[in-house]
């Protein structure tokens, strides 16, 4: 199948959803708990109904995996995988770091990757086999050989409180190995900015699909290394994900050993 369409439906609903999500930044009138720390605006459901309405409009028979509504099967091998904001925390407390996240997998392999920023414009992108892009300029990972050289950014989970310890003992192993740990709150933001240099690793754990699925992808296309803890390949659905430029990565995996 040719995934140009997919790609362009893809794109086009990112930017209609960041036209919500920007008209909605600092204006939030209701804010949903989930749980006892997780949340939900109606910023993400109306960003994840446009994004929706959108491929489905042009894909109808495609599923959908999607953070607030969950799956909606179709009759295809095709699944998209939607974050509608990802970074709501943030978006929440008016910190203008979050981003809009959509792939597209067949038969559980990531094919498709589209990250957007609608702070910046910063849109990211990837095809498998036809590298990552930057607002359509090729991007790479950087080249540090050494964490010491390295800056290295993490997210926690909500439920940090579950696995407080091992969480901790990796955070500061990297802390006191690392040039310096960031944590900017937005899984898919951190995995493109390894992608394009910014960063020279990203580790973290207790995640979901669509937190990682274009990111991982996009990464990887830029010739980064992406990773499980333990060093086997990430797949569509693994928990734990450590993306780096490769250079670093045996390095990292012995620092977040346990």
């Amino acid at each position: 199948m040719d995934l140009a369409p997919c790609k362009q439906t893809a794109i086009a609903a990112a930017y209609k959803a960041a036209d919500i999500l920007r008209s909605r930044f600092g204006n939030i009138s209701r804010i949903h708990k989930k749980d006892a720390v997780e949340i939900v605006t109606e910023a993400d459901t109306e960003s994840e109904m446009e994004i929706i309405s959108a491929i489905h409009g042009r894909f109808p028979e495609h599923s959908i995996l999607s953070e607030e509504s969950g799956l909606k099967d179709g009759n295809s091998e095709f699944r998209w995988v939607i974050d509608p904001l990802d970074g709501t925390v943030n978006f929440a407390h008016q910190v203008p770091i979050f981003c809009i996240s959509i792939a597209l997998t067949c038969r559980d392999e990531i094919v498709l990757g589209v990250v957007l920023n609608p702070v910046d414009g910063q849109l990211y992108t990837a095809l498998r086999g036809q590298g990552a892009h930057l607002n359509g300029n090729p991007i790479r990972v950087s080249t540090p050989t050494a964490v010491s050289e390295s800056l290295l950014v993490t997210g926690f989970p909500y439920h940090i409180n579950e696995i407080f310890e091992p969480i901790m003992i990796r955070y500061g192993n990297c802390l006191k190995t690392s040039q310096a740990v960031r944590r900017l709150g937005s899984a898919a933001l951190d995995i493109c900015y390894v992608a394009c240099g910014r960063f020279e690793g990203f580790w973290e754990q207790c995640l979901k699909p669509w937190d990682t699925a274009a990111g991982a992808l996009i990464a990887s296309e830029a010739g980064a290394t992406v990773t499980t803890f333990s060093n086997q390949p990430y797949k569509l659905g693994d928990q734990e994900i450590l993306v780096t430029n490769g250079h670093i990565h045996d390095e990292m995996i012995g620092l977040l050993e346990l």
